[in-house]
């Protein structure tokens, strides 16, 4: 998807009666409207909204010899190809790097992305991002230090692996690039294309950062720290004094925990706290706070009177005498209070976008209209990456593609939809 913002003509392949599996990963799905028919494709989960935007959709049976064919057609015209299969199932398919590379296209920039590698005793099993939270160590570093291990809430192993492969991928273009540039026929004969082999095991491992160095070489097994920071004093999620709230269901207020983040990450920033926040300069002076060191030698007895002077007063009124001190804080927002958040109204950090029939006029419309979709967050001289297109249906652009980018004839697709090609 990334590459798809930066302008990347990029095809998603996708079997032809089901997609991508994260289609039917329900609920939650794009609501349908009351008037729609049977005729509209089911609903579309937000997983998958979430992660296709700019993207066309072509739907191959790669079972069928044409449906075969007409990918080994595109991958012959196309700079990279990115797969996620158990390393050596396309080989079977004839569809490998050093088949494609000796018979279709000797530049391609061939990704595969795995749960383990393409070697190794694991590179047949399977790899979801939560088995690989568990297996590469990450889980055992999430959670409260008294409670079970925890999964992160988001798959982070997914999104890190699929930046490593943006990168490389990059990096892969500029190479062939440079060597096509170059003035010696001897450099530009060098590109052959390449294999790219990236993995959600190591990917987590290299996301093991400060916790795998301090393995490495201080031979410090990580363990649990809830929302706090091995190495750094005070760095954690505190409690404040409850709030009082109206309840729809009650004649009487309940109370609302106010939980607050609190990240001083070095001495000037801790005494700042102390000082003009918290209003305890005592605590800035006391031998045992001076220094990060001495602060994690103390912990539990700095954290204490933190939480008991923070118990004083709401959270609202600790926000306030945060702001423009120079410390970094901020409340724990719930889904909603993130996307209310003023920063992110301030930079249009949710945009709509047009249903594809809209765009495309092509059938079955989109029954629920415009779409609500996090925007790119990169942006180059003050603008935000476009978002083209919507995510696409299943099988949206099939035609399209093999017309404008094959040279098919309207009735060549015909014949391919109804022998099950396509």
């Amino acid at each position: 998807m990334l590459l798809a913002d930066l302008g990347a003509d990029v095809i998603k392949i996708e079997e032809p009666k089901r997609g991508d599996d994260t289609r039917s990963w329900l609920p939650p799905s794009a609501p349908l409207a009351p008037s729609a028919t049977p005729s509209h494709l089911p609903p579309e989960s937000t997983y998958f909204l979430a992660a296709n935007r700019n993207k066309r959709s072509l739907t191959l049976n790669l079972k069928s010899p044409r449906g075969l064919a007409i990918l080994k057609d595109l991958i012959r015209k196309a700079d990279v190809l990115v797969e996620n299969y158990i390393p050596g199932k396309l080989d079977e398919w004839g569809l490998g790097w050093e088949q494609l590379r000796k018979e279709v296209n000797p530049e391609l920039i061939y990704v595969s992305i795995s749960g383990y590698g393409q070697t190794g005793p694991y590179a047949k099993n399977p790899g979801y991002d939560v088995v690989i939270e568990a297996e590469a160590g990450l889980m055992h570093i999430t959670g409260e230090p008294t409670g079970p291990p925890n999964k992160v809430g988001v798959a982070v192993t997914d999104i890190s692996t699929g930046l490593y492969a943006h990168g490389a991928i990059l990096s892969a273009l500029l190479q062939r690039n440079q060597l096509r540039s170059s003035s010696s026929p001897s450099a530009a004969a060098e590109w052959q294309g390449t294999h790219i082999d990236i993995n959600l095991f190591e990917t987590q491992l290299a996301g093991l950062a400060n916790v795998a160095s301090a393995y490495l070489i201080g031979g410090q097994d990580g363990g649990r720290h809830g929302t706090s920071h091995p190495s750094i004093v005070p760095y954690q999620v505190f409690s404040c004094k409850p709030s009082l709230v109206s309840d729809s269901s009650s004649d009487e207020p309940i109370e609302q925990p106010g939980y607050l983040m609190i990240g001083a990450g070095n001495d000037a920033q801790f005494i700042r706290l102390c000082n003009d926040v918290l209003l305890r300069p005592e605590l800035a002076k006391d031998e045992r706070f001076r220094t990060n060191k001495e602060r994690v030698k103390h912990r539990e007895v700095l954290i204490e009177e933190i939480e008991r002077t923070l118990g004083k007063e709401e959270r609202s009124v600790w926000l306030e005498r945060f702001w423009g001190k120079g410390i970094p804080f901020g409340p724990i927002n719930n889904i909603a209070q993130t996307f209310e958040h003023p920063q992110a109204v301030a930079r249009g950090s949710v945009i709509e976008v047009d249903s594809p029939s809209k765009a495309d006029k092509l059938p079955p419309p989109r029954p629920h209209g415009p779409l609500k979709l996090v925007a790119p967050p990169v942006h180059y001289n003050g603008e935000r990456l476009p978002v083209r297109t919507p995510p696409p249906w299943l099988g949206q652009h099939t035609e399209e593609i093999l017309t404008e980018e094959l040279g098919y004839s309207k009735e060549e697709v015909v014949a391919l939809r109804e022998e099950g090609a396509i």
